[in-house]
């Protein structure tokens, strides 16, 4: 894939060690980058030390860049791993059973998505609530689109576990969401 030139001069800028290209880089792309950080952290200031720690190691692989992504995509991938890596190093949790997982599900049903009716804003501060393998699993399932085997292979975690810790992250979701959307439906009546 090929960029454009004034991106390929920044980028070419940026390695060369010119701290207007890479300010300029940085703001180019930071809210897209600090929304995964967010997406991924359980609270401002996790997300906050993700994106710095991101762009410190965008900035020293720049000249990697081979441009068969985009370089957004690029850089995501980049925001995606550190925060794989901060699920490794934060892992606190013990893996719950599969069975337990699974009748949850079953008990709470996906029929409809109720987060689609509440503001991103409140998405986001609900994701950021559930433990750090739900909410890790639950992000690169259902928005990064990795598979339960690639999640498995990326976490060091079993399939049947990345399936259970999705089924548990949705299952707190709805629990969470559920007094919400009532508020909201006792309001509109």
């Amino acid at each position: 894939m090929k960029h454009d030139t004034a991106e390929h001069t920044l980028i070419r800028d940026c390695i060369k060690g010119k701290s207007a290209a890479q300010e300029a880089l940085f703001k180019r792309y930071y809210g897209a980058m600090m929304q995964i950080c967010r997406r991924y952290a359980s609270n401002p200031d996790e997300a906050k030390d993700l994106i710095q720690d991101g762009f410190i190691k965008i900035f020293q692989n720049l000249e990697k860049f081979n441009g068969n992504s985009s370089l957004q995509t690029w850089m995501s991938r980049i925001m995606i791993n550190l925060a794989i890596d901060a699920y490794h190093k934060g892992k606190k949790h013990q893996i719950e059973s599969l069975e337990e997982s699974f009748s949850l599900a079953e008990e709470h049903g996906y029929m409809d998505n109720p987060l689609m009716h509440l503001e991103p804003e409140k998405v986001l501060a609900l994701l950021q609530k559930l433990p750090s393998g739900y909410r890790t699993v639950l992000n690169l399932f259902a928005i990064e689109g990795y598979s339960h085997k690639e999640i498995a292979s990326s976490l060091g975690i079993s399939e049947g576990t990345s399936k259970s810790q999705l089924a548990k992250a949705r299952a707190m979701l709805l629990q969470m969401v559920e007094p919400m959307l009532n508020k909201i439906v006792h309001e509109l009546e």
